[in-house]
């Protein structure tokens, strides 16, 4: 029996039906930990633009602009070019996560615990003193892997937000919101209780990662959206 029949017969149900032993049990444990939690998180911990901005720059981006080690500062200090690296280094870490995830434990829902703790590394990395991004791109290539349909969806609110307003920061705050209505609506294939569940926990590390753009936002001091390259501009 492999992890995936285990998921999907219910674990604690053949448990305690004892059609699985305890070490088996505790071998599934150790590895939703692993795979999971642990690799998810150190993964996530390695952040794209605090490396970028040091190899290529000899600066930390965390000294610039919003003191965000995000993909948006990076365009907003460094230009185009170093935030398509950040965009890059940033999908690779949160795609490696969940392959991990799911395919070492055999289902994909070990793949929405993977995202989010990739996107709580990313946040607070433990390689950088625990200063990092917001995690918004990386619940973003997440949710374009685990949910095609879902990221579609908040996708579209996202760029007509940003579009018309032309703030990132309040695109990334609705998109987040609209996340676990529309995982939790069910009107989506692939619906279930954890996806639900880690939905609504990446929307509230969003809105608390971006709890000072949205108070720069109503007092109408928040930077707008441009692509032109702006050193040490203020978000």
């Amino acid at each position: 029996m492999g992890f995936g029949e285990l998921w999907d017969g219910g674990l604690f149900s053949l448990l305690m039906q004892g059609e699985v032993d305890t070490a088996w049990y505790i071998c599934f444990i150790i590895g939703f930990l692993l795979t999971g939690i642990v690799i998810p998180y150190l993964l996530g911990s390695i952040n794209s633009a605090v490396i970028i901005s040091r190899l290529l720059y000899h600066d930390d981006i965390r000294n610039h602009g919003s003191g965000n080690a995000g993909m948006t500062n990076m365009l907003r200090t460094y230009g185009k070019g170093a935030a398509g690296l950040t965009l890059l280094g940033d999908l690779a870490k949160t795609a490696l996560a969940i392959v991990i995830g799911s395919f070492l434990m055999g289902n994909y829902l070990i793949g929405w615990t993977a995202c989010l703790f990739c996107m709580v590394g990313h946040v607070f990395p433990i390689f950088h003193r625990f200063r990092g991004g917001k995690g918004v791109l990386c619940a973003a290539v997440g949710v374009l892997i685990l949910s095609p349909a879902t990221f579609l969806c908040v996708f579209g609110i996202f760029v007509l937000l940003v579009a018309i307003t032309r703030y990132v920061s309040l695109g990334s705050c609705v998109g987040g919101l609209m996340l676990p209505l529309i995982v939790n609506a069910r009107i989506l294939p692939g619906g279930g209780i954890l996806d639900g569940v880690v939905a609504v926990i990446m929307a509230l590390l969003i809105l608390w990662c971006h709890r000072g753009n949205l108070k720069r936002i109503q007092n109408r001091t928040e930077s707008k959206l441009t692509f032109k390259k702006k050193k040490d501009e203020e978000k």
